[in-house]
């Protein structure tokens, strides 16, 4: 079970990889697939800020009180039960709530509250915590660039909001949903916009990230790219092989 377990100094011996993007560029199904073959544990942060919205939504908490947001992503009771081979179950006050965490709504109420610093804050320590032996893959928007800037290896993938909004419909289509191409590529493209324009932590390439566009690409072409890449990093940054 992935809880957020306690800080240490030796934390920071602990190797991470980083790996950010935009929403639907295949990220949480890179990392995932990367962290298993490490046999590393693995953290989407973008799960904490659906699970924060989620029960915001819950509460009905709006999104502009951002005094009791930020109390709630600090008290928040989130948790994540590692299933080999599948997406982490999460569980929020106990519950699993992974089905709801993908809805659009949830989606857009996340990125709206995410562009709150004091949300933002509240998160930080949380995440950093994730940074445990024999090392962590951060999935995420601000991982390379804000709550790991001392990793060892950062990604940066992306993909046309075309592709993108593709892939989400299959996922959707797949689930039962039925969701049209053009709106949900219409919020992709608000999304990126909105995300890239905040004032904090915007959605960018980390200085030293490889830029990797995974349109077009299968996801194991994908995925043997990031391990080369960690592969290479071994011997410079004293990464663990596996």
């Amino acid at each position: 079970m992935m809880t957020a377990p306690d800080a240490s100094g030796t934390s920071l011996q602990v190797p991470v990889l980083t790996i950010d993007g935009p929403s639907g560029s295949g990220k949480g199904t890179v990392s995932r697939a990367v962290a298993e073959r490490l046999g590393w544990h693995f953290l989407d942060s973008g799960a904490l800020y659906r699970a924060a919205a989620l029960a915001a939504r819950r509460r009905g908490i709006p999104s502009d009180a951002v005094q009791e947001l930020a109390a709630l992503a600090r008290d928040l009771d989130i948790c994540f039960v590692e299933r080999p081979g599948d997406e982490p179950e999460v569980r929020v006050d106990g519950e699993d709530v992974g089905d709801e965490l993908r809805t659009e709504q949830v989606g857009a109420l996340a990125s709206a509250i995410a562009a709150l610093p004091e949300v933002r804050a509240a998160l930080v320590d949380r995440q950093r915590d994730f940074r445990q032996p024999p090392g962590l893959v951060a999935d995420g928007r601000d991982m390379g660039t804000v709550i790991f800037p001392d990793a060892p290896v950062k990604v940066f993938l992306t993909a046309s909001a075309a592709a993108r909004a593709e892939r989400r419909h299959k996922q959707l289509k797949q689930k039962g949903l039925d969701v049209k191409l053009a709106d949900l590529l219409q919020e992709i493209e608000s999304r990126d916009a909105r995300d890239a324009a905040r004032t904090v932590a915007p959605l960018r390439p980390a200085a030293d990230a490889i830029v990797i566009d995974s349109t077009g690409l299968p996801v194991e072409a994908v995925v043997d790219r990031v391990l080369a890449i960690v592969a290479s990093a071994v011997t410079a940054a004293g990464m663990p092989a596996r």
